[in-house]
């Protein structure tokens, strides 16, 4: 592996995987070990919210806290393991950061995961982490690999007829690094029609679902025909398989039925009662956990949520890692609360798994991993003399924490460990992206060596089908 490679490589690599999957065929089930007809079986899941911190979250500045020391101009930074005082949750002696009660209090409905491990692939690209994450393969790979949703809305289907199988709401494609995102926001070889729907801004959710103001219905009909011949001429229609074309196509024919049923008014936040939506209101994220909990009312099988990946915003605190956590944990402790009390109350949660998770963690001092370290990107000094150096701004990738809640997990449970000094590394239960993505699709009932072949090879839902999930983590 070459370990230097850098963004416009990843971008080279990543188009060549996009135009052999548009060439590739209709993806090959092996009737031995094909889940068709058996996927679903067995489950305690039907749908997936997935809620997305990308960036990289401090798992010590959130659900890890370690000792706190606060700011103290010209203070040496390896003393600082965590910016936050920790405050109680539901779970008896488990901490969470200050700025995250709401969801402490609902702990006793899910598992926390203290010991995630992202992989090491060198110098660190937030793009080749989330890939990976949402893939569970590591980049680049000769054909575009399908997003986790892809793969469930392939092997499920719509739980819904008129509802997406896979939404995605919250990433724009017109900030920062969007060509890089969109490589692993994509079905893949897997086909469009298995691609997400997305909604890159939640509080215009209905506008996704209905022709643009001034477009009557007959004119939109007129221009959805048009599109099946611009599809033609498209480079899917150059370059693409005849499987690829009609997925496409078949993509369309969803959107559009979708346009002229009752469901779609599950998108109109507006009709949302004032009590419910201002807890949710915190922003884009917020909105999206509350769409995201009316679309799985309407039936929806895999829902993202995301923070939204923009350089050196949100998560992603190269600097002012403190002040900017203060911001982010208003963002997403009301709405990530309410949306699991919601769920609960509606009779929802049992059969929809939630999980949060970002692609690595930070940390004041260390970039990669101790043993693993790779080249800085942040000017950190050893001495604070400034509060904007106060946080945790250097990617970290040895302990991570997630949150799993419903769909079979455990309630009030702990699994793993992290030091309480410095290195904050994982001591106890490993656990990397193959078991997360295994764990969750043993819960939907899609089995473990479902593979498809592309290129004249198997292509499996994790490598080499070698993945397996986190049993203890499972009722």
């Amino acid at each position: 592996m070459n370990i230097q490679w850098n963004r416009r490589e990843f971008l080279q690599r990543a188009s060549a995987a996009t135009m052999a999957a548009l060439a590739a065929g209709a993806p090959i089930s092996n009737l031995l070990t094909s889940c068709r007809g058996k996927a679903g079986a067995n489950s305690s899941a039907d749908t997936v919210i997935l809620l997305w911190m990308a960036g990289g979250m401090a798992h010590t500045e959130t659900f890890d806290p370690k000792a706190y020391t606060p700011f103290e101009k010209d203070m040496e930074g390896n003393r600082v393991l965590s910016t936050f005082k920790s405050f109680p949750t539901k779970l008896d002696g488990i901490h969470f950061s200050d700025g995250l009660q709401s969801i402490g209090q609902v702990m006793d409905k899910g598992t926390l995961i203290r010991s995630y491990v992202a992989a090491d692939m060198g110098h660190i690209l937030h793009s080749r982490h989330q890939y990976h994450w949402h893939t569970c393969y590591e980049p680049p790979q000769t054909v575009a690999a399908p997003h986790i949703g892809s793969w469930i809305a392939k092997e499920l289907g719509p739980k819904n007829p008129v509802i997406p199988a896979f939404i995605d709401i919250g990433q724009r494609f017109t900030v920062g690094e969007a060509e890089e995102l969109k490589a692993f926001h994509t079905a893949g070889f897997l086909g469009n029609e298995f691609g997400p729907f997305f909604i890159p801004d939640p509080s215009q959710g209905l506008e996704s679902v209905r022709p643009p103001v001034g477009m009557d219905a007959k004119r939109f009909e007129r221009r959805n025909q048009l599109y099946n011949e611009l599809i033609n001429n498209s480079p899917v229609g150059e370059f693409g398989s005849d499987y690829q074309r009609e997925s496409l196509k078949r993509s369309m024919e969803q959107a559009y039925a979708l346009l002229n049923s009752p469901e779609s008014k599950a998108f109109d936040l507006s009709t949302e009662p004032k009590k419910s939506y201002d807890i949710y209101n915190t922003g884009r994220f917020g909105l999206g956990c509350l769409l995201a909990r009316r679309l799985t009312e309407q039936g929806a099988r895999f829902i993202s949520v995301t923070t939204e990946y923009e350089p050196f915003k949100g998560w992603d605190t190269h600097e002012n890692g403190h002040t900017r956590l203060q911001d982010m944990k208003k963002q997403i402790d009301g709405p990530i609360a309410q949306l699991i009390k919601d769920l609960d109350e509606k009779g929802l949660l049992d059969r929809t798994m939630v999980v949060l998770a970002s692609e690595f963690s930070r940390d004041m001092m260390v970039e990669g991993r101790p043993d693993a370290k790779v080249k800085e990107q942040v000017a950190q000094p050893d001495i604070l003399s400034d509060l904007k150096f106060y946080g945790m701004h250097r990617h970290f990738t040895d302990g991570c924490s997630m949150l799993m809640f419903g769909g079979g997990i455990k309630k009030g449970f702990v699994y793993g460990k992290t030091a309480d000094e410095r290195p904050c590394k994982t001591i106890e239960n490993p656990v990397k992206v193959d078991g997360i993505h295994q764990t969750i699709y043993h819960a939907l009932g899609i089995p473990p060596d479902t593979q498809y072949e592309i290129e004249k090879r198997p292509f499996y839902t994790t490598p080499d089908g070698k993945g397996l999930a986190v049993k203890e983590l499972l009722v």
